[in-house]
């Protein structure tokens, strides 16, 4: 019946000593069927507990596929992935690494925030952003939303040699950190509107930085949005929304 909501009768101790005892009588019987036991085996004799652990391990890899096609069915029956990671006793994020792109497959849309509507098509971003953590975080959160592809640099350089290939695609969106070695975001931001052939692309600051100055700078520098880092993906997944929702269907497209 559609919409049913379907409970799980046992506990998750309950579950895991079910799951256990299940799979080791699979794993033996497997076992049975396909090692050719010889009559006299001497009593430390590893090769039956490494093939046992050779058919666990193959088990183990026939889990995971089939936790995979449960999960893009969750997706494709509406599932976030909110719900699909507490179903694997994982985090929102944690299901996001797991299977990365669930929500290509699916009809889930930004349900925790309804009210700014998906980007009418997918776009490519450059981030120049020094930071691992918050790459990865600026990285889901703009892949949630649509990005096709995201190119990550860490400095100011990185990012001029990148756009000035011309073996490289031209990014639709730019997000800039401001704090970065070699060329910082603020003299990149000065570059890239003061080039004619960079100046069209749109370009969001995205910084954990609220000064002033920082901000005026970077408005005077002609940077279309400023946004303060968050500290939850929740709240970055807000602040990219309001980024591509109006910046993407607004900024002037670079020329060919």
């Amino acid at each position: 019946m559609p919409g049913k909501n379907f409970q799980l009768r046992a506990t998750a101790q309950q579950m895991a000593a079910l799951a256990d005892a299940e799979a080791g009588d699979l794993a033996r019987r497997l076992l049975r069927e396909q090692l050719e036991a010889p009559a006299h085996r001497a009593p430390d004799d590893p090769a039956p507990a490494l093939a046992l652990l050779h058919v666990l391990d193959h088990l183990r890899q026939a889990t995971e596929r089939l936790q995979r096609d449960a999960a893009v069915a969750a997706a494709h029956a509406g599932a976030g992935y909110p719900q699909i990671g507490a179903a694997c006793g994982l985090t929102r994020q944690g299901a996001r690494r797991r299977w990365p792109g669930l929500f290509h497959y699916s009809n889930e849309k930004p349900t925790e925030h309804p009210m700014i509507a998906t980007p009418a098509r997918p776009f490519d971003v450059l981030l120049v952003e020094d930071d691992a953590a918050d790459a990865m975080l600026i990285e889901e959160a703009l892949c949630e939303r649509g990005a096709r592809n995201l190119v990550q640099v860490t400095d100011g350089v990185a990012a001029l040699e990148h756009l000035r290939d011309p073996e490289t695609a031209r990014p639709d969106l730019i997000v800039l950190d401001l704090n970065m070695p070699r060329m910082n975001g603020r003299e990149l931001l000065k570059v890239l509107k003061s080039d004619d052939d960079l100046q069209t692309i749109p370009v969001v600051v995205l910084t954990t930085s609220s000064a002033p100055d920082d901000v005026n700078g970077a408005y005077s520098s002609h940077a279309n949005a400023y946004v303060t880092k968050p500290v939850n993906l929740e709240e970055f997944e807000l602040a990219v929304q309001s980024i591509d929702a109006f910046y993407l269907d607004t900024a002037t497209r670079p020329r060919p």
